[in-house]
C-alpha cells in the first residue's frame, strides 16, 4: 500500500488583507500596531426602526462599510468591530424608535462607559489615536463627552503609551451639509426629511440595496410618521444619490481624522 503523505507540504500563512481588527489574530495586530498602523476606528452605528422599507442594521452596515473606506484612504488605520447598541429611548413607557419592533436601547451612561472601555483597552495595546466615528445623530453629544474625558484622564495620568482620542462630528455632518446642499442643488427640496427619509434611504442603496426594499417602497403610498418615516420622500432614493453622500462622509471624515493626527 501506498503511503499517505499528510502534511508534507508546507502551508505559509499570510495575513488577509482586511483593515477589519476582528479578523486578525492577536499576533497580526501586534505586527501591525509596531509597523505604524496606530489609528483604530471605532464605529459607532444603532439597531432602529427606519421605516417599514430599511432593515433595522441600517446604521452598522453604513458605518462598518465606510470606516473601512476611510481606514484604507488612510493607510495607517485599522476598524474595530462595530458597537451596535446605543440609547435610543426609554422601555417604560417605549418612547421614540423604541416603539417599534426591533429597536435595541441602552442608557445613555452604560453605552458611554462602553466606548471609554473600549477606547481604553485599544490604547494598552498601542494604538495612539483612537477614533471615535458615529453614524447617527443621538449620540454626538456623548462621543463628543467621552473623548474630552479620555484626554483629561490620559493627558493627567501621563499614560504610557501617549494616546489621544479623537472625535470626528464632520463624518456625519457631511450628511447634512455636503450631501443635502447636493440634493436640493438636483431639485430636492421637500422631499428630503429627517429619518428613513430621501437621504436616509439613498446612503443605504449606495452601501448595501439589500437592506431596503425597494420595489415595495416604490409601489407603496408616500409613507410617514406613523410607520417611522420622519418628513420627505424616501420613493425617490437612488444608489447613484447616494453615493454622492457616502464619497462626501468618507472625504470628510479622512481630512478631519489626518489633520487631527498631524496637530502636534
Amino acid at each position: 500500500m501506498g503511503t499517505a503523505a499528510w502534511g508534507t507540504t508546507a502551508v505559509v500563512a499570510e495575513a488577509p488583507d482586511t483593515v477589519r481588527l476582528e479578523r486578525l489574530t492577536w499576533t497580526e495586530i501586534r505586527d501591525a500596531v509596531r509597523a505604524g498602523k496606530t489609528t483604530i476606528i471605532i464605529p459607532v452605528g444603532g439597531t432602529e426602526q427606519s421605516g417599514p422599507y430599511m432593515a433595522v442594521g441600517k446604521h452598522n452596515v453604513r458605518v462598518a462599510a465606510l470606516s473601512e473606506r476611510i481606514a484604507r484612504q488612510l493607510g495607517d488605520a485599522l476598524v474595530a468591530p462595530v458597537i451596535a447598541y446605543v440609547p435610543e429611548g426609554n422601555t417604560s413607557p417605549p418612547t421614540s424608535h423604541m416603539r417599534f419592533p426591533g429597536t435595541i436601547t441602552i442608557p445613555r451612561d452604560v453605552f458611554e462607559r462602553t466606548i471609554e472601555s473600549a477606547a481604553e483597552s485599544f490604547r494598552i495595546h498601542g494604538f495612539v489615536n483612537i477614533v471615535l466615528l458615529g453614524d447617527h445623530g443621538g449620540y454626538q453629544d456623548s462621543l463628543k463627552a467621552v473623548s474630552e474625558r479620555l484626554n483629561r484622564t490620559w493627558a493627567s495620568s501621563h499614560s504610557t503609551p501617549f494616546a489621544r482620542a479623537l472625535y470626528i462630528p464632520e463624518y456625519y455632518r457631511a450628511v447634512e451639509t455636503t450631501f443635502v446642499a447636493e440634493l436640493q442643488a438636483r431639485g430636492f427640496g421637500a422631499d428630503i426629511g429627517t429619518h428613513a427619509d430621501l437621504v436616509d434611504t439613498s446612503l443605504m442603496l449606495a452601501v448595501d440595496p439589500s437592506m431596503v426594499r425597494l420595489q415595495e417602497l416604490q409601489a407603496a403610498s408616500k409613507p410617514g410618521a406613523s410607520v417611522g418615516v420622519y418628513g420627505g420622500d424616501p420613493r425617490k432614493a437612488s444608489a447613484v444619490l447616494g453615493r454622492l453622500g457616502v464619497d462626501a462622509q468618507v472625504s470628510a471624515a479622512v481630512r478631519a481624522i489626518r489633520h487631527a493626527t498631524t496637530k502636534s
